[in-house]
């Protein structure tokens, strides 16, 4: 192959054209147009620098109440986001749902881009119906915390079956015959600081049933509203709370002279255990209690327990009212709240007189064995006094301890009543859960019955709820 030639060549016209390319002359620039300094504009440009350039503050979630947080099947929860960036940015909103017996359920997300400086409300549900119940949902946005709180579905469909006893009705009856055996021996001392024209105030002293089948009956106290007209009048029946040892114990002033009342301090609790410098009263009277912890006062010991006893209080206390020449026990009515909720229903189940309504306010002593699984208290005090029982009577079990409090369970004393109820449940409350007030809700028979639920209330009772019931009650007048 002959290649010399070529070579040759190629490099004859490499050099030819590098000399042609040194001899031509560089030319002058171009002078740049003149401009008017008048006229001249800076070029546009976007004033905001891109997000992902900028550093973002946090989105603030909020999550406002709909629906009273209680909904049919599916929950409708709203979550706001405040976007206080110039920018817009994405949120991803997200809900977690457990059920009140803290079991993990699900988890729901949405992402939307919520404006610059703007606000958005990102609607966020389940993709399925959820079983009637009480749910705890933790919302977050952008995985910052928005709120944790607790909503309800279809809750009056709970089922929370009763589980009495076939002896449960003699068991009663007997605890009724037995303080019908007691003489009550009302003793009146007038409160006059309290006491007006048209209403007189008393501290009563009465006799119930002893701790047990046998023993010395049990004085129990409360404060009597009298009106001074000589006329009946719609009774209301007081019921109290759990009692905090060492508090002040009010006394109530008189009332415009329209309603018999009675403030119940069932035994061991308020009047009964206060020192006359920890009474309203001004009476020169000191009192004390050797309960110690009601709640597990004789737990396990069905024919001794608080409970009995607390119970066949209110009854007497009816019995009380009854006497009166002012009280008109067609129109009989009582209130309470927590554990007065609980007396509430018990007295309406229990009395030997037919109620004309009742309004518990987030009751205790709803469906033990669900009461224990969702909060701890009374559920420890319960099992701590368990152990002690078993001990000294071996071979019992937890199902033995359901048994003994099925006696004492609102959700199976309910069965009995047969007035109108109206009654009140918060579901923030870790006291007395939602689920242990509709327990006895839902089992009532009677149909004139309604509920009111207080969104972001804890273990309290709504500062409109006293005018809620008192209406309900005026409706109920015979």
């Amino acid at each position: 192959m002959k290649i010399k030639p070529f070579f040759s060549f190629a490099a004859f016209a490499l050099a030819v054209m590098f000399a042609i390319s040194c001899a031509a002359p560089v030319p002058e620039p171009e002078p740049e147009p003149e401009t008017d300094p008048e006229t001249e504009t800076e070029p546009e440009t976007d004033p905001t620098p891109p997000a992902d350039t900028v550093k973002l503050v946090d989105l603030k979630g909020t999550v406002p109440v709909t629906e009273n947080w209680v909904y049919t099947d599916r929950p409708a929860i709203t979550i706001r986001v405040e976007n206080p960036n110039k920018v817009a940015v994405k949120a991803t909103a997200m809900m977690r749902i457990t059920t009140d017996f803290k079991k993990e359920l699900m988890t729901v997300e949405k992402e939307m881009e919520v404006p610059a400086e703007g606000t958005l409300d990102i609607p966020i549900t389940t993709d399925e119906d959820l079983a009637p119940g009480f749910y705890k949902a933790s919302c977050f946005v952008n995985k910052k915390s928005a709120r944790r709180f607790f909503f309800g579905i279809n809750p009056t469909e709970i089922v929370s079956e009763p589980d009495m006893l076939p002896d449960f009705n003699e068991f009663w009856d007997a605890a009724k015959a037995q303080l019908e055996s007691i003489e009550m021996a009302p003793n009146l001392i007038e409160v006059t600081k309290k006491s007006s024209d048209k209403c007189k105030v008393y501290l009563v002293e009465f006799a119930s049933v002893p701790d047990g089948p046998e023993g010395d009956s049990v004085i129990v106290r409360g404060y009597y509203l009298e009106p001074q007209d000589g006329k009946p009048h719609p009774v209301i029946m007081h019921f109290m709370g759990y009692d905090t040892p060492g508090t002040f114990v009010s006394c109530p002033g008189a009332n415009g002279g329209d309603y018999a009342e009675f403030y119940l301090s069932h035994r061991g609790q308020y009047i009964n255990r206060a020192p006359a410098d920890k009474r309203g009263d001004g009476l020169d009277m000191d009192f004390t209690s050797e309960y110690g912890d009601w709640f597990a006062f004789n737990f396990g010991y069905r024919d001794g327990y608080y409970y009995r006893g607390a119970f066949m209080d209110c009854v007497q206390a009816v019995r009380f009212m009854a006497t009166r020449p002012t009280s008109d026990m067609n129109n009989l009515f009582a209130e309470g709240a927590s554990q007065g909720g609980a007396l509430t229903y018990a007295v309406a189940a229990l009395s030997d007189y037919t109620f004309a309504a009742i309004a518990p306010c987030v009751a205790f002593l709803g469906d033990y064995p669900d009461y224990f699984a969702i909060v701890d208290w009374p559920g420890n005090t319960a099992k701590d006094s368990w152990k002690k029982y078993v001990a000294a009577h071996p071979g019992l079990t937890d199902e033995d301890m359901y048994k003994f409090l099925s006696y004492f369970d609102t959700k199976n004393l309910a069965t009995r009543i047969t007035c109108p109820v109206i009654a009140s449940s918060c579901l923030q409350d870790g006291t007395c859960p939602p689920h242990t007030n509709l327990a006895p809700y839902n089992n009532l028979k009677v149909t004139d019955k309604q509920i009111w639920f207080y969104p972001e209330l804890q273990h309290q009772i709504p500062s409109e709820w006293p005018g809620r019931y008192m209406s309900f009650f005026k409706n109920h007048m015979k």
